[in-house]
């Protein structure tokens, strides 16, 4: 099974969310079932650095006015995975981030950036690039990728299958009307039952209304989706796909996320040798500038800084937090307004709550380790890593009962209900008292050290690893693939 895997961004050589370390973790995974997977990436800055042996394997010339335009071939530099990368200087190579500029305004070109992503995909799946190898199955992840399946769709022919993968759908592609043409599409792509969405070009839809499949990231996501509440507006094109969205719970990479062997720790630790944690934990303290204090139970939050978050709910109850003797860290960075509310939380509770708005992988790491419990108390969470971060660290997560949320953190109940099957609190409704009252549920668990203990071990204990997930995939793989090719056949018959 030959697998290309098109997205806009790949841990750890550029990451804004979670599907970076997808992007990363998923292929290697696959190759370990046996696949033959390709990557195809944009050529920007960190990732031209960082590709091993790169070499010219198709000069494209000037389209999506990029200006010469070449298709390199090179290695991921730590899994050796075969990537290809898009070399467009005038598109690519740019200081920023992969979307937005230094000061967060959208590039104003990502339709012709991210519509090249997509051309090139189509491109070299369909045999029109490179001679010498072609994917049974195109995979493409979230909006930047997503116009690959529009593209296989308006130049039918071959049998290879597509698989569109949303990641998030609150974060669409959406573009002026009038930007289509620059697609090279014909104009009944623009069209309500195409990509128009509200009178914007919308690239999410292109994934939804023409792969052959879709998935999401979480099965209880894929349900949310066909749902006003979650469905951004595209909850009808989604219903309409009906059987042909599933959703697979992603897994997390536990060779990179392991606290027997994670280098970044003041001290390693494990589910049956946990004595180091506590070492973790006054190293967190001290790093936050809170006051050293074993007993105090430490919550953390580690995520951008947005309203999907649901951390105005956490504001809320900031106080109460410190009341019970908790202590507070937040690590994150994004909305000015919310960075602006922790860090006069900070500065309300000196000692008690400590923010560092910046990203950072490494102070992730510590963060997690150091931490009692971690906080997502999300108003809509597609799959969630960092609770099965906190999960693999002992760290035991509080979160709202949405998406892959509720699928991976099983409610504990109270000290007097204990659930042994439990491996961290849940709360259903997006509201600061269910969230104060999930809190206190915790604190008073993790002063009973024989349950807190259970609570932990059960999280540690637990498989979380891409292995399951890539097999689902294969296995989608597979019967996508060999429809697609009885397709071609009654059709050529």
């Amino acid at each position: 099974m030959k697998v290309l895997q098109v997205g806009a961004e790949v841990f750890p050589l550029i990451k804004t969310g979670g599907l970076a370390d997808v992007m990363d973790a998923l292929p290697q995974a696959l190759r370990a079932q046996g696949a033959d997977v390709r990557l195809l990436l944009p050529g920007l800055p960190a990732i031209l650095d960082a590709v091993l042996h790169a070499k010219c394997v198709k000069r494209i010339g000037p389209v999506f006015g990029a200006g010469q335009v070449k298709l390199l071939l090179g290695q991921t530099p730590f899994s050796q995975l075969p990537v290809y990368v898009i070399d467009a200087p005038f598109l690519f190579r740019r200081d920023g981030g992969p979307y937005q500029d230094r000061n967060g305004a959208e590039w104003p070109d990502n339709l012709q950036r991210f519509g090249l992503l997509g051309w090139v995909a189509a491109q070299l799946a369909q045999g029109e690039l490179v001679a010498d190898w072609a994917p049974d199955v195109l995979h493409a992840h979230d909006w930047h990728a997503a116009m690959s399946c529009a593209y296989l769709h308006a130049h039918p022919g071959g049998d290879v299958a597509s698989v569109f993968t949303v990641h998030n759908l609150a974060y669409q592609g959406l573009f002026p009307s009038a930007d289509c043409a620059l697609l090279g599409l014909s104009s009944r792509y623009m069209s309500p039952s195409s990509l128009e969405f509200h009178g914007q070009v919308s690239f999410m839809k292109a994934g939804l209304k023409f792969a052959d499949r879709v998935t999401t990231v979480s099965p209880t996501y894929a349900r949310e989706m066909a749902t006003p509440e979650f469905g951004a507006g595209l909850e009808g094109v989604i219903r309409g796909r009906g059987g042909e969205v599933s959703g697979i719970l992603n897994g997390i990479d536990t060779l990179v996320w392991n606290p027997a062997t994670d280098s970044a720790l003041a001290q390693r630790y494990s589910a049956d040798q946990l004595q180091g944690k506590a070492l973790c934990k006054a190293a967190l303290q001290a790093r936050f500038g809170l006051t050293p204090d074993p007993e105090a139970p430490l919550l953390a939050q580690v995520s951008r800084l947005a309203s999907q978050k649901g951390l105005d709910l956490l504001l809320s109850v900031v106080p109460e937090i410190v009341r019970m003797g908790g202590q507070l860290v937040v690590q994150g960075t994004g909305d000015p307004a919310l960075e602006a509310a922790f860090r006069k939380a900070e500065s309300a509770h000196p000692g008690r709550v400590g923010v560092r708005l910046k990203y950072d992988e490494t102070g992730a790491h510590r963060t997690i380790a150091g931490a009692d419990m971690m906080l997502m108390p999300s108003r809509f969470e597609p799959c969630g890593l960092t609770q099965m971060y906190g999960l693999r660290y002992g760290s035991v997560p509080i979160v709202r009962r949405v998406g892959g949320l509720a699928d991976t953190v099983r409610d504990a109940g109270s000290v007097v209900d204990f659930k042994s099957d439990g491996n961290g609190f849940v709360f259903d409704q997006p509201q600061a008292q269910q969230l104060q009252d999930t809190i206190a549920r915790a604190f008073a668990a993790y002063r009973q050290p024989q349950a807190w203990s259970l609570l932990m071990r059960s999280g540690m204990q637990q498989d979380l690893s891409w292995d399951g997930p890539a097999r689902q995939y294969m296995m989608l793989y597979e019967r996508v693939s060999s429809e697609k090719r009885a397709t071609e056949f009654r059709e050529t018959d």
